[in-house]
């Protein structure tokens, strides 16, 4: 998805408006709140935070930097339902994962917009998708985001 600077940058704008909108979403749930899956079995709120915080920074960050560095690299999948289990994110902090959230993605965002033009289309092979670029990338965490707001407002419909 090769764009032109000034979509990129609209891009990787609403990119950067995901920490707020989580923040806004979940703001002054109770700590049990916090912690109640959708009734379909998503994500509760911690998990959501959680999920994105950890697939942001060994998901996409390490993806950005493999691209960068080196010459057709292969990228791992993030198999986020099996880490979520092992790392048990009903048991942790919304707020922690929140900044954690936010400060990955920060990083992220702030590498994305020191790529140089030539650079965008270096790519590489990731597990389960196939061959993809950097341009792609901004694409994926778009589409990622937007799965997530989806089950969120979801969830707070079935709540409500």
């Amino acid at each position: 998805m090769k764009l032109e600077p000034a979509q990129r940058e609209a891009l990787l704008a609403a990119l950067d408006a995901m920490p707020r909108y989580l923040s806004d979403a979940f703001s002054g749930l109770t700590s049990d709140r916090a912690r109640t899956p959708g009734a379909d079995g998503s994500f509760a709120p911690v998990e959501q935070v959680w999920h994105l915080a950890d697939l942001e920074r060994e998901g996409f960050g390490p993806r950005i930097e493999k691209l960068l560095s080196e010459h057709e690299p292969r990228l791992p999948d993030f198999d986020g339902t099996t880490v979520a289990a092992a790392r048990r994110y009903r048991e942790l902090s919304l707020e922690r994962g929140l900044s954690a959230f936010a400060e990955a993605r920060r990083r992220n965002l702030a590498k994305l917009r020191t790529i140089a033009p030539d650079a965008w289309t270096r790519g590489g092979t990731q597990e389960g998708v196939g061959r993809v670029s950097l341009c792609d990338i901004p694409g994926f965490m778009s589409q990622h985001d937007a799965s997530h707001r989806a089950e969120i407002e979801a969830w707070k419909k079935q709540r409500a």
